[in-house]
């Protein structure tokens, strides 16, 4: 790099913020690539992303508390940008540096320009956020902000020891997914967690023998991207993360080291852990919209570095398309936004072993520029054929806030589904709505109604009924209207549609027929969700019976409301084991099924799939049935008879006859007389007669054959 000198050209309205560098000489060109800050053998090189800014200054800091910034340098166009890209290289520092920028440029609202000098902005591909000083409100109020404002650090990724880890590449037919909140998982007092590690990634690896006696294979975190924690209601807290400001930073404040490079080698550490334990990493992550919100955000980062290339902007420039509720919607098919999520997802793949991702919204990323949906996004063909992501999990939540629902036709072969039809189905066949045995019968086979092209495999549905989003499983049957009044929105932010049923009275009862009830309808769905075809998902202590009091959108509650209570571990201890028990019988019967790796289609073909009701001659698939029969004849001569009555009546099931006498039907599972430890394993019992009587709202699945695994 050559030696330059720096031309600096204050504006008038810049001379108040802006101060002297004194040691310009340590002061080159630097490289346009890499884009952020990094780490070189003489010091570091900073490169950001701005078309249409006309002047830059790069601030440093001495310590992340520092309220304002020991050097100031400026950029000179004519020698310090390459195309649309600012780059400069400083000598004399390194690693840990606190560094943001100030951008100046039109501030023409008409134009999509919304430049502001006077803010200290984040660098998009910062690698850590320091975030002890920030201050939403000085970020919206006008005027300068640098002494509350977030900051980058510069981070060295190399000196980190992964000790050969990799990620697992677990195949989905093995998969089950627990969905977990960083922060909220072992916040409580109770976790038994030393309070330092509380809430913390730290304190998520202490938990991890619980995950594996659980038995699930996949953790999904909510979002751990930096985040604005700051993004809601006076008083209340941003708890999920869905507020991001850096795509490429852990999230500070679930950190139990709070130095930059303390949470990324803290993050890492969990990770590690995690596979050793046979446990994959997937990330919730959010490429949709950010923090800064709409014209009444603030200016955090994009929105003054370049706001008219960043988002989605109305057709005359001045407003912002909101296609995700929140504000504003990120441009993610134009080629800077395409290129940023790239490498986003790539630091994640190769620097931090992430083993998937869960993208939030993702039918945005189906909108081309101006918001129209478009059959071949180029994001997603990104995404798809990238060679660094290919052993990745890519899971989708197809649909977004403006009415684009794309379940059943998201993306390429290789992306997977949230399936929404599958959690409100099944919520209404259990509830006992009418109309639904047909779509039951559809969700238990993988919904090949929605993936009925041969070559997709069972997998391809993601089979959840509950998700942060919503009632936990005990309030969904616990609570008939969503009770939402501690987020200081009177009630009406989270959704109507929760086909819910509190089964005889609202909120907590001490009624003993109906706390019997609930406990039923409990294992009712976590049977369907975890022995239907394709990848089940379970929502952190939905097997504990989890509540949030009746708050099916507690994104604003970071306290007892939505963290987990682990005193419910010992009281449903029970519920916890049946949970295990699934999870072993569903790996056991994909050893045989879909661990061939068998299209939806063959799958069912292979098993041999019977239909029926209280008679064999067929199934009722009336809008007044509440009852279904299959019967599965494995590959490996065994067969399981599923009894399913959602009606309120008992119902008396004739049974198919088997092919060995000496292997007469045992019970493996009966929802309505599970044994006292819940391991049903105790209770087979053999049924010697034609009939059984599966009693009401309940489930019923005996074999035939042998079963090992029990």
């Amino acid at each position: 790099m050559n030696k330059v000198p720096v031309q600096v050209s204050e504006s008038k309205s810049m001379q108040s913020l802006l101060r002297k560098d004194p040691a310009q000489e340590s002061i080159t060109v630097g490289s346009p690539f890499p884009l952020g800050s990094t780490v070189t053998p003489m010091g570091i090189n900073f490169c950001v992303f701005s078309s249409h800014a006309t002047h830059m200054c790069l601030l440093l800091f001495n310590s992340c508390d520092a309220p304002r910034a020991s050097r100031i340098i400026h950029l000179d166009p004519s020698v310090h940008r390459t195309s649309h890209y600012w780059h400069i290289h400083v000598g004399g520092i390194g690693a840990g540096q606190i560094y943001g920028y100030r951008m100046s440029g039109p501030n023409d609202p008409k134009g999509g320009h919304r430049f502001a000098p006077e803010k200290l902005l984040l660098d998009p591909y910062c690698k850590s956020v320091s975030s002890s000083l920030y201050q939403r409100k000085t970020a919206i109020q006008p005027g300068d902000n640098e002494e509350s404002s977030l900051r980058s650090v510069v981070v060295d990724l190399g000196v980190y020891d992964w000790e050969a880890d990799a990620p697992l590449h677990t195949p989905y037919t093995k998969t089950v997914i627990y969905e977990v909140h960083v922060g909220g998982f072992t916040r409580n007092p109770n976790s038994g967690i030393s309070e330092a590690k509380r809430g913390t990634y730290a304190g998520l690896v202490d938990k991890i023998p619980y995950l594996k006696t659980l038995g699930i294979t996949a953790v999904e975190l909510l979002p751990v991207f930096q985040f604005d924690w700051q993004d809601a209601p006076e008083g209340l807290e941003n708890y999920w993360g869905y507020s991001p400001v850096s795509f490429f930073s852990p999230h500070q404040g679930y950190s139990s080291n709070p130095t930059p490079m303390g949470c990324l080698d803290e993050f890492r550490d969990m990770v590690k852990a995690l596979h050793r334990a046979g446990i994959e990493l997937i990330l919730d992550v959010v490429y949709n919209h950010t923090a800064e919100g709409g014209v009444d955000g603030p200016t955090i980062s994009f929105k003054g570095i370049d706001n008219k290339f960043y988002y989605m902007l109305s057709p005359d420039f001045s407003a912002y398309a909101d296609y995700t509720g929140t504000g504003n919607t990120l441009n993610t098919n134009q080629s800077v936004l395409r290129r940023l999520v790239l490498d986003s997802l790539r630091f994640w793949v190769s620097e931090m072993h992430v083993d998937g991702f869960r993208f939030d919204l993702a039918s945005i990323l189906s909108r081309d520029e101006h918001g129209n949906p478009i059959a071949n996004s180029p994001i997603l063909w990104d995404i798809d054929a990238d060679p660094i992501l290919s052993g990745t999990k890519l899971m989708a939540e197809a649909w977004d806030a403006g009415g684009l629902y794309q379940v059943g036709s998201f993306g390429g072969d290789r992306w997977k589904e949230w399936n929404g039809r599958f959690r409100d189905d099944i919520r209404s066949v259990v509830k006992g709505d009418h109309s639904t045995v047909q779509s039951l019968r559809m969700r238990l086979l993988g919904s090949p109604d929605l993936y009925f092209h041969r070559y997709h495999l069972p997998e391809q549905s993601i089979n959840f009924v509950t998700c942060h989003d919503g009632f936990t499983l005990n309030d969904l049957v616990s609570f008939d209207h969503k009770h939402n009044e501690l987020n200081k929105q009177d009630n009406r932010d989270g959704s109507d549609d929760n086909r819910s049923w509190n089964c005889g009275q609202e909120g907590n009862t001490s009624s003993l027929e109906i706390e019997t009830i609930r406990s039923r309808q409990v294992r009712n769905f976590l049977t369907l969700t975890l022995l239907s075809m394709g990848t089940p998902f379970l929502l952190m202590g939905d097997e504990v019976r989890r509540t949030q009091k009746g708050n099916n959108n507690a994104y604003c509650q970071n306290n007892e409301i939505s963290w987990f209570d682990w005193s419910l571990v010992d009281r449903h201890r029970d519920l916890s084991q049946f949970v295990q028990h699934l999870i072993r019988l569903r790996k056991y019967f994909s050893l045989g099924l879909n661990g061939n790796r068998l299209s939806l289609i063959e799958c069912i073909e292979r098993a041999r799939i019977r239909w029926s009701g209280v008679q064999l001659s067929g199934p009722d698939l009336s809008e007044d049935s509440h009852s279904l029969a299959v019967t599965a004849y494995l590959e490996s001569g065994s067969a399981v008879h599923i009894m399913l009555n959602f009606y309120w009546e008992p119902l008396e099931f004739t049974l198919p006859p088997i092919t060995d006498p000496t292997y007469p039907w045992q019970r493996i599972i009966d929802t309505y007389d599970p044994v006292p430890d819940g391991r049903l394993s105790n209770s087979k019992r053999t049924i010697t007669g034609p009939t059984y009587k599966v009693e009401s709202r309940s489930i019923t699945l005996l074999g035939s054959g042998t079963f090992e695994y029990l």
